[in-house]
């Protein structure tokens, strides 16, 4: 939490909380590929082995915990939709890994599973039996497994039985990687070498008038004769939209501050300070340590908590004070000057109170209730809001005030025709529903609507020509002697200086792994280049300075980077082998008739749960 205080903002990626690799259908074996019996039966198939419904459900159940242990906020309607996708792709993904351990012949025998279990502890009880080195204490670890009772050392037997020929086939599918190194070096030079430059950009785009170039009409019809692939257009739909966005009200906001403002008077009451943090506070990080956040230096939490800690009294309570993150009460334990500080907090978000989430949600429900019945912005109206009419195309559905829309875009583009009001759906952060007013399918954008880009791009095109000439004419300028500042300065130019920097930084201006950027690790110091273009700029450049990467650093970190390196690799091998086998596989994905509700009441499972 106090890491996102720091970075002012928070970014929301839907999936980051699933972190999906290639390596875990190597890792999940049984957990997801249960044979219980009962239930749905087979809900798809692949290359006509059946997908169970109860493997589908048990990794469905894995994916929803591991997205909601990392968000604070409910899994909303459109996340559950992709869970339940990816649950499916993961089961399917098994299936074929069995298959292919098959194909290929691959098994276990019973001394590898002896040896194996007397040798390699399973990942779930190493942590048990770690030792101060790092490694496995075998001693421990084999007096803890003969005295196992008989019924757990049969699962153990199954669970190398799953895993061992899992393992092989890794070995097998990932065989053959292999970094010499020379190009580890080349990994680590390309990290840790840096460049002081200086720097003349062109700006083309600025730089010259659209009035000096002409853009013929014959131009414009062979450009798009030649281009057709960039004028091929998405599905669109013209729809009305309702949306009622999840933000915290004034009185959500009130209430947060009146909470923070009560927990005050009990620490000024005598309550201790820690015990209202660890009780209270949705800092959980700090909460378990009493609200401590430790010694911190000045600018290292976002402003106005920085402002206060370093103004307020030390032992007295501070607060409540509002930040992007909510209400803080504050106590500063003890400060050096300017420097640093020692302080604690207690956070109280703002978010929506019991009464308000109840309020948005029956709305929710009017909504759709009404639009069962109604066009949508009559059923907006009733209820006190408005429709508002946008376009949405389908490789991009988004809507202002709720995002990505891609449940909504299925309905639009999948289900939907002219007049039809959608449910409601839900993303993240608001509530919406759909009515669709009309659509278009894919095609290709005409000559007289794309004439304008195209112009645009010949235009600039030009500009770039003109802008390579001049940055010519600077090149040969500096080559004759003249400084590359006085020429810039002399043609109306800046020349800017940027780094150190390695071959990965961004470079304001310039950009980031472009023919800039590596231009400027070609030359030697004090050396000039030619001109350098890149999609939207002309530079010239010298090298300042070059400092080289540090050889003896490398040798010492050697094993730990091929180890990084060749887990890469791995990784990406695999990747590209299950997509191998996806593709020529034979699925057949039957869930939206085997789970489809029985009624209107009956909620589509898998359930929430």
């Amino acid at each position: 939490m106090m890491r996102q205080m720091r970075e002012a903002t928070k970014p929301i990626m839907l999936f980051t909380a699933i972190a999906f690799v290639a390596l875990m259908v190597f890792q999940w074996g049984m957990d997801i590929t249960g044979q219980s019996g009962g239930g749905l039966g087979e809900i798809g198939s692949v290359n006509g082995d059946a997908v169970m419904y109860e493997s589908y459900m048990a990794a469905y159940r894995q994916l929803y915990d591991q997205v909601q242990r990392g968000q604070e906020e409910l899994i909303s309607s459109q996340q559950n939709t992709e869970i339940e996708d990816a649950a499916f792709d993961e089961v399917v993904n098994q299936l074929l890994i069995m298959q292919e351990l098959d194909r290929r012949g691959i098994t276990v025998t019973n001394r590898e599973i002896s040896e194996a279990a007397q040798f390699n502890p399973p990942d779930y009880l190493r942590p048990q039996f770690a030792n101060e080195a790092g490694g496995v204490d075998l001693a421990a670890y084999q007096s803890f497994l003969y005295s196992l009772p008989p019924e757990q050392l049969l699962i153990l037997e199954a669970y190398y039985r799953d895993v061992i020929p899992r393992g092989k086939l890794l070995r097998q599918v990932s065989s053959g990687i292999y970094l010499s190194d020379s190009q580890l070096w080349q990994q680590y030079r390309d990290q840790n070498e840096q460049v002081e430059i200086r720097y003349v950009p062109m700006n083309p785009a600025s730089r010259y008038q659209d009035d000096m170039f002409t853009i013929s009409d014959a131009d414009i019809a062979a450009y798009y004769g030649a281009n057709q692939d960039e004028f091929e257009i998405s599905a669109r739909a013209t729809v009305k939209v309702v949306v009622l966005d999840k933000t915290p009200t004034a009185a959500d906001t009130v209430a947060a501050q009146e909470r923070a403002a009560g927990l005050r008077q009990e620490i000024a009451g005598g309550v201790d300070f820690a015990e209202v943090a660890g009780r209270e506070s949705s800092d959980a990080s700090s909460a378990a340590v009493g609200g401590d956040l430790g010694v911190f230096p000045k600018n290292y939490m976002t402003p106005p908590f920085d402002s206060a800690v370093f103004a307020a009294p030390i032992g007295r309570l501070v607060g409540p004070l509002k930040t992007s993150f909510g209400y803080h009460l504050i106590e500063v334990q003890n400060r050096w000057a300017t420097d640093s500080v020692q302080a604690r907090h207690v956070l109280i978000p703002v978010v929506r109170t019991e009464d308000s989430e109840i309020a948005l949600l029956t709305m929710a429900d009017s909504i759709e209730d009404l639009g069962e019945a109604m066009p949508l912005d009559q059923a907006a109206a009733t209820a006190g809001l408005s429709a508002t009419t946008i376009e949405i195309a389908q490789n991009f559905p988004f809507v202002a005030g709720a995002g990505q829309v891609s449940e909504g875009a299925d309905w639009i583009f999948e289900e939907a025709s002219p007049g039809d009001v959608s449910p409601v759906f839900e993303t993240s952060t608001a509530f919406y529903a759909l009515e669709v007013v009309s659509s278009e399918p894919d095609g290709v954008l005409s000559l007289v609507d794309a004439t304008p880009s195209i112009r645009s791009t010949l235009l600039f095109d030009r500009k770039m020509e003109r802008a390579a000439l001049d940055a010519q004419d600077v090149v040969t300028r500096v080559r004759g002697g003249a400084a590359l500042a006085n020429v810039a300065a002399d043609l109306g130019l800046e020349a800017r200086n940027a780094g150190p920097l390695s071959r990965n930084d961004f470079v304001p201006g310039v950009g980031r792994q472009n023919a800039a950027i590596g231009a400027a690790f070609g030359l030697r110091p004090g050396e000039v280049s030619g001109v350098v273009v890149t999609p939207a700029n002309a530079y010239v450049l010298e090298l300042l300075d070059r400092t080289a990467a540090d050889s003896t650093a490398w040798l010492a970190q050697i094993p730990q980077q091929r180890e990084a390196a060749v887990l890469r690799l791995q990784q990406q091998r695999l990747q590209e082998w299950i997509a191998a086998l996806r593709s020529a596989a034979r699925i057949v994905d039957r869930r939206d008739i085997v789970l489809a509700p029985v009624d209107e009441d009956q909620i589509q499972m898998p359930m929430v749960f």
